[in-house]
């Protein structure tokens, strides 16, 4: 049974992500801190097949971030549904990219997409996966709406990531600590391949290097999975951090990646 409160729990998820300050926070530190100072996002898109014309439908596009800066991509693009369960989210992805005449924005639930059979060439649906109740129904309503010769690319985490990490430091089991790994990097192409008949995995080389420990605090608020941290007092927390923390920095591990799937 699935806990109320839980990483998949749509009311939950709703709340998570009713509007993006939570999410801003995360990618504001991500990008100050990442050892591979490509991006995540400028990765994702370089392995992005998307030609001229094409139609394409982003779920979960959260605050339209990934598109920034890519306007001759979006430009490429006969149409670009960006779409997300949360109003708030897409408020912000328009305020981000804009009015354009082959972009909208659309409020879709994965599991019950609207559009009709075979409309894209490209889906696109990354960090959210892990999210959603019945992936296995929201995995056949992707593969419903691409067109023949269509690609799925998702995006996702391991689970031997910073999360995990942090959790060991801070002694956190149990209740304390439930990590979402209903669909990583180790397990998400068993549940692809449901679906799809060629799934590949991309691996996303890269690290945090965090210089302020006040960052990484500010960081640890806005994690669902590590709200237990809010619970201890603040100077153990401090004193904790400084004992991992070498030549004035803290080290910790990433481990992020995607799946192409046809």
């Amino acid at each position: 049974m699935m806990k109320i409160g839980s990483s998949n729990d749509p009311q939950a998820v709703k709340a998570q992500y009713s509007t993006s300050k939570g999410l801003d926070t995360r990618i504001t530190f991500h990008d100050m801190y990442s050892t591979n100072k490509q991006g995540y996002g400028l990765w994702l898109v370089s392995n992005y097949d998307i030609q001229e014309g094409m139609d394409v439908l982003e779920l979960g596009c959260g605050t339209g971030s990934m598109w920034l800066g890519h306007d001759g991509l979006i430009a490429k693009c006969g149409r670009l549904v960006l779409s997300d369960l949360s109003e708030g989210m897409l408020e912000t992805a328009k305020g981000n990219l804009g009015e354009k005449a082959n972009v909208e924005y659309r409020t879709e639930d994965i599991q019950d997409i609207s559009f009709d059979d075979a409309t894209f060439d490209v889906v696109i649906a990354n960090s959210m996966l892990y999210h959603v109740p019945d992936l296995d129904k929201a995995l056949r309503e992707v593969r419903r709406v691409l067109k023949k010769g269509g690609v799925f690319y998702c995006a996702t985490f391991g689970e031997n990531n910073f999360t995990d990490k942090l959790a060991e430091w801070f002694l956190l089991s149990g209740e304390e600590f439930n990590p979402n790994h209903n669909f990583t990097l180790q397990n998400g192409a068993e549940k692809l391949h449901k679906s799809f008949g060629h799934v590949t995995p991309m691996f996303y080389e890269d690290s945090f290097h965090i210089t302020k420990a006040e960052d990484l605090m500010t960081y640890l608020r806005s994690l669902s999975s590590l709200k237990a941290v809010l619970d201890i007092p603040e100077q153990k927390i401090k004193d904790i951090l400084k004992a991992h923390t070498d030549g004035g920095a803290i080290d910790l591990p990433k481990e992020y990646g995607m799946f192409i799937c046809r």
